[in-house]
């Protein structure tokens, strides 16, 4: 059968990672792109427009609106229209929302403890340095 691609082992891996970390996400009621919002929030200096988002989440701000709909349902955000701008939609991320976002990082930190468990520290080091190196080059 011969040994498989880089390029498809990367995605196999990528994959089980994937699943892992949604299989931790689901009972915290959060989808991964849900998550990776509550991220970029939490992580800004502070409230983000709507455009500033979708840019920090490389999507098209229409892609946006549903996600964002679904966590401000949950109260993890909230809307507010931009001092500086009426017609622009500030996100700010609620006490409740800081709290699950913390939860969803632990859920993807446990999910790449759990897939990378079988090499030892030395060897996740040097797959951090060397994929570390490839990501640097699209920056």
């Amino acid at each position: 059968m011969g040994e498989k691609e880089l390029a498809e082992l990367l995605h196999l891996v990528s994959r089980r990672l994937r699943h892992g970390y949604v299989r931790r996400l689901v009972p915290l009621g959060l989808n991964p792109g849900q998550a990776r919002a509550l991220r970029a929030l939490a992580d800004a200096e502070g409230p983000l427009r709507m455009v500033r988002l979708a840019d920090e989440l490389r999507i098209v701000p229409r892609s946006l609106t549903p996600v964002v709909d679904a966590i401000e349902e949950a109260g993890l955000v909230r809307r507010e229209v931009d001092p500086a701008n009426r017609r622009s939609t500030l996100l700010v991320i609620t006490p409740e929302g800081r709290v699950l976002s913390e939860r969803a990082r632990d859920a993807r930190r446990q999910a790449g403890e759990e897939l990378f468990a079988v090499l030892p520290e030395d060897q996740r080091e040097q797959l951090r340095g060397l994929l570390s190196l490839v990501d640097a080059q699209f920056r």
